[in-house]
């Protein structure tokens, strides 16, 4: 498999390329961010790119790509919502679409979050942002798209969140780890069996377009 995956810097993009580079049927694997991933492999290229709202310069590197892993995201603590859907809505969208134009045949899979309203009209503003980017997701033409919704997600290999309150929970939470598994069972997941999920989820196609967190955690464990 060839793969593109963007968002590599972030606690679940890390996880997400750890389970990339160990994978024998991924023969390349291209990270595309704003910051390099710090990390030499001879199956990874990492391709810096400032400006995520302007692919025209890279397009030509874009090519010939099996799956696109979509796991770049911001919180949107302290946003307003022009400013959050932005760096969601539009930010993801304009790499979709770059995408799908250059490779119709791909699988994209795009990390949302537990929560998300599809009917774009709820309460709450980092949901509704989230359903509508989903949904304009599922309107381009892809091969299948897939969009995972985690919640509480621990971090099994040394992955760090880029968000500081993120960072603080994990530290602090961690001695608590076992005793949130334990509660809430196949809710959890790990950036393991996200990583994992991704991969089969391009290998094997899913039952759902929707996959919450328990869905992930089986597809996870498929062979």
């Amino acid at each position: 498999m060839r793969i593109v995956l963007f968002g590599a810097t972030g606690m679940v993009g890390q996880g997400v390329l750890r389970e990339c580079l160990m994978a024998p049927d991924v023969e390349f694997i291209q990270t595309v961010g704003r910051t390099a991933v710090g990390q030499s492999d001879p199956k990874l290229v990492d391709l810096v790119q400032p400006d995520l709202f302007d692919l025209g310069a890279i397009e030509d590197k874009l090519l010939d790509f099996d799956a696109c892993l979509f796991c770049l995201g911001v919180s949107s603590s302290g946003m307003h919502e022009q400013q959050y859907s932005r760096l969601t809505f539009d930010l993801t969208l304009n790499v979709a679409r770059t995408l799908s134009r250059l490779n119709p045949r791909m699988i994209f899979v795009y990390v949302s979050g537990a929560g998300t309203d599809n009917t774009e009209r709820g309460r709450s503003m980092w949901a509704r942002v989230k359903g509508k980017t989903e949904n304009a997701l599922r309107g381009l033409q892809f091969k299948a798209v897939y969009l995972f919704r985690p919640g509480i997600i621990e971090p099994v290999h040394g992955e760090r969140s880029k968000t500081p309150s993120y960072r603080r929970f994990y530290r602090w939470g961690a001695p608590l780890m076992p005793l949130l598994r334990k509660f809430v069972g196949e809710r959890m997941l790990t950036t393991e069996s996200v990583g994992r999920a991704m991969l089969n989820a391009v290998r094997h196609g899913a039952k759902k377009t929707i996959l919450e967190a328990n869905d992930i955690n089986v597809l996870a464990r498929m062979t």
